[in-house]
């Protein structure tokens, strides 16, 4: 499992205005581009919940 997470590459994060429908952005982008080995996250910013941590990762 190290070796999983050592060929995980974060590419860029953004803060933005969370909504309640982000899921559904980041759903389909990991449907659409997991081939091409690309993953995407969505994480609530644990100091300011009206917030969301959108990440881009390489696999």
């Amino acid at each position: 499992m190290r070796e999983e997470k050592e060929k995980i590459q974060r590419l860029a994060t953004v803060k933005v205005k969370y909504s309640e429908e982000m899921y559904k952005i980041v759903d389909l982008l990991n449907r659409t581009l997991k081939r091409d080995d690309y993953m995407f996250g969505l994480a609530l910013d644990k100091e300011d919940p009206t917030k969301a941590i959108f990440s881009i990762y390489k696999t």
